[in-house]
């Protein structure tokens, strides 16, 4: 970025209240970017707020509140963001979360494919307006490693048992589905869009879920010391909305600056135009763009 394109950049960071995403935020800050940050809770949204603030006292920061769990609070979130500013620059698809039980939204959506898949994928659609008004507008998808397929005739866990981190590790995979499939439908229009593994680092994953929340308690006690800060994985989110070389380039899934070898069926061309049309009807939106 130019130092007045950089002055006059936007950004959107879901989950930006605590964690990677608070993280990503004050890093954007420093860079001078105005930050619009998607929290589930506004007390504890202006209270990350209020911390940045701290710390950089000139900070552009502004607190949206959705449940992205909610296809409807999806939908005014993105129409608030519109009416806040014509032109988004970065677009960073960073909320998420585990449930040790399986629920349903008030939609009728398994809660782990709602937060993790759906709303990522509602939301960049109802944004593409804004991103596609900016210059070199970049969409980073912040996705997880693991080897797995989702089961598209059973998205919503009502055929099968239901298993917290199968749950989970498939409604991310849904990120590099998403990310394939778009980064193919925009092509050299628009924004660019990647997905991006963090690395593994202290995470707030789950902990508003009780029983899942006593485990990561006891694991972050054991192990917490030894793994990278919030603020050292959003390096390599940064990286992937910032970075020169990255100009342009769209439709991967980066690790720490470089290509990771795709899942087999986010690496099937087809796989990831069915789970778009899937997404498309259980958005409620077209398939097209």
């Amino acid at each position: 970025m130019t130092q007045d394109h950089r002055s006059s950049a936007v950004a959107l960071v879901t989950g930006a209240n605590s964690g990677l995403g608070e993280a990503l935020t004050a890093a954007l800050a420093a860079r001078g970017v105005r930050v619009l940050m998607v929290v589930r809770d506004a007390v504890r949204g202006e209270a990350a707020r209020q911390r940045l603030l701290t710390a950089q006292p000139d900070a552009q920061l502004e607190v949206l509140v959705a449940d992205l769990c909610l296809q409807s609070a999806i939908r005014t979130l993105a129409a608030e963001v519109t009416e806040r500013t014509p032109k988004l620059h970065f677009l960073v698809n960073n909320a998420g979360s585990a449930f040790a039980q399986r629920q349903l939204t008030a939609e009728g959506i398994e809660a782990t494919l709602a937060i993790n898949h759906l709303a990522p994928y509602l939301l960049t659609r109802l944004l593409l307006e804004p991103l596609c008004r900016a210059e070199s507008a970049r969409i980073v998808n912040v996705g997880t490693k693991i080897n797995t397929a989702l089961a598209f005739d059973d998205l919503n866990w009502e055929r099968r048992p239901y298993r917290m981190m199968a749950a989970y590790g498939q409604a991310k995979l849904g990120h590099l589905h998403i990310t394939r499939e778009l980064a193919r439908r925009l092509g050299d229009r628009g924004p660019t869009v990647n997905c991006v593994f963090p690395g593994v680092f202290r995470s707030n994953l789950g902990r508003q879920d009780g029983a899942w929340n006593l485990l990561w308690h006891s694991i972050d006690r054991i192990l917490g010391w030894a793994l990278p800060s919030p603020a050292q994985a959003a390096q390599r989110v940064l990286y992937a909305l910032t970075a020169p070389e990255l100009e342009g380039q769209s439709g991967y899934y980066l690790g720490n600056r470089r290509p990771l070898p795709l899942p087999a069926q986010a690496a099937d061309p087809a796989a990831n135009a069915q789970l778009w049309e899937i997404s498309a009807t259980l958005t409620k939106l077209p398939v097209e763009i």
